[in-house]
């Protein structure tokens, strides 16, 4: 093969790979403000009163967390996208079933939204809820938080799917570390072990066995995410 085309072709490559880890960056980024930051600063699980007080003296930090959701979402509808240019000379059916699997996420995470916007309006002291006692206020607000979390939970169950051909294709690729599609595939499965343990185990979060299965997803989507943006791609000494 002339060599003169194989560096083109590995310069188009690493420029995928890193417009790839730019967007995952976007996604990591927004996805822990969103998902940990937010949440952590204004909700009190036990205690619908004090989580009330807070979203309502907190708006705007709860209006950034819906936004940073949206370009969250959008970021990531177009991340499987990129993959798929990358990865797709390893194994076309599982690059497929990655874009497809991260995809069905997508619509599902948008229309959960509606949960955080509508715990938006009953903070915001609107005429039409002013008849509402602030004890029923706050018990609807709880409502929709715990609503919203449940579709997280069942956009979970892609959010895992979709790492497992994703870590299967890094793992066969020959240009990427394979320690990386281990931790993908076992990303899927820390996934897939909460989203099974919430739904069918009571009292599953108080177990401690969620913490250290969120840990898989995180560490391997941080780690291909920062490899690919620094990295990029690299390519075998005997095959330029």
């Amino acid at each position: 093969m002339n060599a003169s085309f194989i560096q083109r072709n590995m310069k188009t490559n690493k420029n995928t790979a890193r417009i790839a880890g730019l967007v995952y960056l976007v996604v990591v980024i927004t996805g822990m403000f969103s998902l940990a930051y937010v949440p952590q600063k204004l909700i009190d699980w036990g205690d619908s009163g004090a989580t009330f007080n807070n979203i309502a003296a907190g708006s705007s930090l709860f209006r950034w967390g819906i936004y940073s959701s949206i370009v969250c979402y959008v970021a990531f509808a177009f991340l499987p996208l990129v993959l798929y240019r990358l990865l797709r000379t390893v194994n076309e059916s599982h690059a497929r079933a990655m874009v497809i699997l991260a995809l069905v996420s997508v619509p599902l995470s948008f229309i959960n939204l509606q949960h955080k916007y509508a715990a938006l309006t009953l903070t915001a002291k609107e005429p039409f809820l002013q008849g509402v006692s602030t004890g029923d206020l706050q018990n609807r607000l709880m409502f929709s938080l715990h609503q919203y979390n449940d579709g997280i939970l069942l956009a979970t169950v892609f959010w895992g799917l979709w790492l497992f051909p994703f870590g299967l294709l890094v793992y066969r690729s020959g240009f990427i570390p394979k320690l990386f599609g281990i931790l993908l595939m076992l990303g899927c499965i820390g996934y897939l072990v909460n989203f099974t343990g919430n739904t069918l185990v009571e009292n599953y979060s108080k177990s401690g066995v969620g913490k250290y299965a969120r840990m898989f997803p995180a560490v391997a989507e941080i780690g291909i995410c920062l490899w690919l943006l620094i990295i990029g791609f690299k390519i075998k000494r005997n095959e330029v």
